[in-house]
């Protein structure tokens, strides 16, 4: 006769257990000491691409208000962040199509 709940041996893992039985040690991340503190809208882990851009995207912010304000040369930038003189160009170019389109 055929058991609806089949038993389990030793060394297979438990598939379907309750939150409350699962060992879960929240150790956040760079973003955050831990998950329940995140100030992120959506979790690193769950879309690496997204948390990439998210990182770019302030990056390129803070280095469009130091060649703005402080006009600053591409190159003197570029060390100051630790980038490369393409990538400096590349975030000018972006911020420039982002003004041209009318999009912040």
């Amino acid at each position: 006769m055929y058991s609806a709940t089949k038993s389990r041996r030793r060394d297979e893992p438990m598939l379907d257990r309750l939150p409350e039985l699962t060992h879960y040690a929240d150790t956040g991340c760079e973003a955050a000491a831990s998950c329940l503190a995140c100030p992120l809208p959506q979790c690193k882990f769950d879309d690496p691409t997204w948390y990439q851009a998210y990182k770019r995207a302030d990056r390129d912010r803070e280095l469009i208000s130091v060649y703005e304000q402080e006009g600053l040369h591409v190159i003197e930038i570029a060390r100051r962040f630790g980038l490369s003189t393409r990538t400096v160009h590349r975030a000018i170019q972006r911020s420039r199509a982002h003004i041209s389109v009318g999009v912040n």
